[in-house]
Order: structure tokens, then C-alpha cells, then sequence
């Protein structure tokens, strides 16, 4: 992975939810590499599985209840003075018809993506704005400019966090905080590849035409996007150089959504 030097995110206090794989990985690196104080946060079983630099406070958290996301956000602050730069990284997808879907696994997805952000975003918004600095940046999807049948709840929680985004960034741009969202396409994720077999059975193909066929049909450059460019534009959005980017939503999609 290449190596970005901003100078002005040594020091700050860096939450990134989602941290065990992929894109949660390549932005933990890259931080790490810029100096920044990490505080990684997932559910317990995948936090125990990722590879984390060793001064990086590891907080498990449950993302999918109102409740644990309050006692999350209290057991970041208890370990560090302030957030300097939220990462909502944090995803989860199901693939199925809308009137299959089941009722709680589509309030779970919402909960997860959505919710979650605008809790984390509502705690940790005062200390930023009492150090009159701070950065959102919240990992959306292609999804949340688009559409795609069979990812209802998905696509809904993408459009929302981008509306959230927008709205984040009109209400404390004079604070010196900035707010803004990444919308990859298909990034070479565990996530992603695990869509492939469900992909599969709901076209009735066999799942190497998923990739070629579904994932990357509209796009102009034929490759999974990998974790690190996704890393690489949030850590520019995260420095001083991005001071006057806010509101905005990045698409790194290898040209799916130009058609």
C-alpha cells in the first residue's frame, strides 16, 4: 500500500467503525502511518479477528441497537478526551426481493448504517466543536446515488447517510468542522465478495459471471476497486489541505455511475 504523509492528522484522535477488514483495514494503515491516535471499533468477534498497530485502543461495540451504540460512544469518550475525525465505516448487506425481506433484518441494516452514524455523529459533535475542528466522513456506497433491485434496505440507509452528510455539514461548517461522504462501487471486500453466491442464486447464474455480469457490468475500468483508494481519498478529506471541501459526496466507482 502506498504511503500518504499529511502532517496536520498527527496527533488527532481518529475513531473508525467497521475497523476489523477491508476498507476498515486500509484506513486503520494509513492513519496509523499519518500519526494519528486510533480508536478502532466492531462487533467482538470480527475486532478479534483484525490486525491492529499496537497502540490502538480496540473497543468492541454493537452497532445494530440504540442502546449499545449510546453505551459505545461513552466507552470511546472514556478513553479519549475528544474525536478528532469519526469514520462511519460500519456496514452490513442482505440481498433479497422486497417482499421477502424480513421486517427486523431490514430495521437491523438501517440501524447499522444510518443510525448508528447520526448517534456516533450527535456524541462526539460537541468536542469538536469546542476545539472549533473536526472532520465526518462517512462511507456510503454507489448505492446511496443509485439503485440496485433486491438491496432495498441497503440502498435506503446509503441514501439516507448521504442526505445526513449534507445536512451535518450546512450546520457546523463555522465550527471549523467538515462533514462528507465516499461512495465506492464494488471494492474487493469480504463484504463484497460474500454477496457473490446470493447474487448468484437470485439472477440464476453461476458466481464467476457475478463479477463480470452484476458487479462490474456498468462500469468503465473491469477491476474490484481495492480498500486502499477508498483509504487514500478519506485521508485527504481528514487533512488540512480538505479544510474547505464539505458537503460532498465522492464517487470512486471505476465509472458505474457515468452511464
Amino acid at each position: 500500500m502506498e504511503k500518504i504523509k499529511y502532517a496536520s492528522i498527527e496527533g488527532k484522535n481518529v475513531v473508525i467503525t467497521g475497523a476489523s477488514g477491508g476498507i476498515g483495514e486500509a484506513l486503520t494503515t494509513m492513519y496509523a502511518d499519518n500519526g494519528a491516535n486510533l480508536v478502532l471499533t466492531d462487533i467482538s468477534s470480527q475486532l478479534q479477528k483484525g490486525h491492529y498497530p499496537g497502540d490502538a485502543k480496540l473497543i468492541a461495540g454493537d452497532l445494530s441497537n440504540l442502546g449499545s451504540v449510546v453505551n459505545l460512544a461513552k466507552d470511546i469518550l472514556n478513553e479519549v478526551d475528544n474525536v478528532d475525525i469519526l469514520i462511519n465505516n460500519a456496514g452490513l448487506q442482505i440481498v433479497t426481493p422486497v417482499d421477502e425481506f424480513p421486517d427486523k433484518d431490514w430495521l437491523r441494516l438501517i440501524q447499522v448504517m444510518l443510525v448508528a452514524p447520526f448517534q456516533l455523529t450527535k456524541y462526539f459533535l460537541p468536542g469538536m466543536k469546542k476545539n472549533q475542528w473536526g472532520r465526518i466522513i462517512n462511507i456510503s456506497s454507489i448505492h446511496g446515488l443509485v439503485a440496485s433491485p433486491f438491496k432495498s434496505a441497503y440502498v435506503a440507509a446509503k441514501h439516507g447517510l448521504v442526505g445526513f452528510t449534507k445536512t451535518v455539514a450546512t450546520e457546523v461548517g463555522e465550527n471549523g468542522i467538515t462533514a462528507n461522504a465516499i461512495c465506492p462501487g464494488y471494492v474487493d471486500t469480504p463484504l463484497a465478495r460474500g454477496q457473490i453466491k446470493s447474487q448468484s442464486v437470485l439472477h440464476g447464474i453461476e458466481e464467476d459471471e457475478v463479477i463480470s455480469k452484476v458487479m462490474l457490468q456498468n462500469a468503465s475500468i473491469k477491476e474490484l476497486i481495492d480498500p486502499s483508494e477508498i483509504a487514500s481519498l478519506a485521508l485527504f478529506l481528514s487533512s488540512r489541505s480538505a479544510r474547505s471541501i464539505t458537503g460532498s459526496a465522492y464517487s470512486i466507482d471505476a465509472g458505474w455511475t457515468a452511464r
